[in-house]
């Protein structure tokens, strides 16, 4: 293990940390820039150009932002396991970046069959590139190797980086020039990120790390054709499936009868989610007293997880729509660009946060994981809160201050440092190795099913109007009942945790 460990740091390194580490520090952050930039200007580009023309078109843009969130987050765990078994990390990630550059680049396409396509390559190019960049950060480090933490820190905040300028610069070209150059800077910060990869390798920087599987099946011929040319063809053909489904955005029945309100990929989710709750169920009857009490803790953290997403994804759709409509930018930015805000908090205080969980550790005062959990839930209720009570100080069109907007991404941003970072770490320690792998996929799942529930609350949320200057008091009205309704739950879910909390300690055990 020592001898293993020196030679891995005989490697080049650059201010003390492996030099492929910073090649796939600028990969990420040109991809997040992709992602974060379209999504700035998604919401608003359906509302005002997609189905302008339909008296329902914030349900309708509420009904398919949810299908491609929950989509995006679950073909990751598909992507992640064709990597693991055939493709290996750098063909993975290099077919992603493929399919999601064509994707943002199809955005620039005014057409809305385009459209959909378009959403289809970047959900399927996201299944094989970002479960496997973030995994390749990790074999850059030998086991027991202390930089590791920090080198996933000076990830993490590319990511942010990327998020933070995305959105303003892809919302500005958007306003300034058109929607479609906004989307096709998005695709040349793919294509950028893949550049730096690329480059990367050729310089050797990554040794042979993210090479195939040593089982050969990437030479495996299906049908005469090998999975190293198959597989990206299977890509290419499930685009217009996926496309379909994303169209298919109306409720497959009317009020009242079997479906309800549900389209396709609500169904879908439904399926899938009793599935995986029904084996959970049995896994954990079937495992040891002291392997049941994590799992439970395990389930539970997941669970408190995505009712935080589901509500923080919001930013994209609702919170977008609500500074579109009823807050006073001031010439400050643009709606889109107010998406920048997320990212820009957590820069700023991600490492205040850290060291503050250092410094009260010193003094054994390290709140444990269900206490974070809470404050956390309580910050992300608190957030909305501020945006409810926001009404009182509206001018005579109904606009409301933007320091309103800009103190609820404070908080809600706080709510995230304090569970995402822990949350991760958790899963892998609370759960039995035997099946570690599968409750990292519910883990990665719980994002795709907290899009359904911004797709619920979009749609409850939705104002039927084709009037171009909606706004006033009627607007801000629906809006602030809606936000005082989700602090309400925000914050019960929180104190349900926080009361909870010896109780879970102890179900935890030793877990911290």
């Amino acid at each position: 293990m020592e001898k293993d460990l020196e030679i891995e740091l005989d490697e080049p390194t650059l201010f003390g940390h492996p030099k492929g580490l910073f090649y796939l520090f600028f990969a990420e952050m040109w991809e997040r820039f992709s992602f974060y930039g379209m999504r700035a200007l998604l919401t608003l580009y359906m509302v005002d150009v997609i189905f302008e023309a339909l008296t329902d078109r914030d349900y309708a843009t509420a009904a398919v932002y949810a299908s491609y969130g929950s989509l995006v987050y679950a073909s990751t765990v598909i992507g992640g396991r064709i990597s693991d078994k055939i493709l290996g990390m750098r063909n993975s990630i290099f077919l992603g970046g493929i399919l999601m550059s064509l994707g943002h680049f199809v955005l620039a396409v005014e057409n809305n069959v385009a459209f959909f396509i378009a959403l289809s390559f970047i959900i399927v190019g996201n299944g094989f590139f970002k479960p496997n960049i973030s995994t390749f950060v990790g074999t850059l480090y030998p086991d027991g190797d202390p930089r590791k933490d920090s080198g996933f820190t000076i990830f993490y905040m590319g990511i942010n980086i990327g998020g933070w300028i995305a959105p303003l610069l892809c919302g500005w070209l958007a306003v300034t020039y058109g929607w479609h150059y906004g989307f096709a800077l998005a695709g040349f910060g793919m294509l950028s990120g893949l550049i730096f990869f690329w480059t990367g390798i050729r310089n050797g920087v990554f040794g042979d790390r993210g090479m195939p599987p040593a089982n050969g099946s990437i030479d495996t011929k299906v049908l005469g054709v090998k999975n190293r040319y198959l597989i990206p063809i299977l890509s290419f053909l499930t685009v217009p499936f996926i496309a379909y489904l994303l169209a298919a955005y109306k409720p497959l029945g009317s009020e009242g009868d079997f479906f309800g309100d549900q389209n396709m990929v609500n169904i879908i989710f439904k399926i899938i989610g009793v599935s995986i709750l029904g084996y959970l169920a049995y896994i954990i009857v079937q495992s040891s007293p002291d392997e049941r009490k994590k799992l439970i803790v395990a389930v539970l953290i997941t669970v408190f997880m995505t009712i935080f997403w589901g509500f923080h994804e919001l930013s994209g759709s609702v919170i977008t729509l609500f500074a579109a409509r009823n807050v006073d930018l001031g010439g400050i930015m643009t709606a889109s660009q107010t998406n920048s805000l997320n990212s820009m908090w957590i820069i700023i205080l991600a490492i205040p946060i850290s060291m503050l969980w250092t410094r009260l550790s010193k003094k054994n005062l390290n709140p444990r994981t269900p206490y974070k959990f809470g404050m956390g839930l309580l910050f992300a209720g608190i957030s909305f809160y501020i945006l409810s009570i926001s009404q009182g100080s509206a001018d005579e069109n109904g606009m409301v201050p933007f320091a309103y907007l800009l103190l609820m991404y404070f908080l809600i941003s706080v709510g995230e440092l304090f569970m995402s970072p822990v949350g991760l770490s958790k899963i892998t320690d609370l759960s039995p190795k035997r099946i570690v792998a599968f409750m990292m996929g519910v883990w990665f799942l719980s994002s795709a099913f907290a899009f359904q529930v911004v797709g619920f609350i979009g749609k409850q949320l939705s104002i039927e109007s084709t009037d171009k200057n909606i706004g006033g008091f009627e607007t801000l009205s629906i809006y602030t009942d809606g936000f005082l309704l989700i602090a309400q739950y925000s914050v019960g879910a929180g104190l349900l945790v926080l009361i909870a909390g010896p109780f879970i300690n102890k179900l935890m055990g030793d877990v911290h």
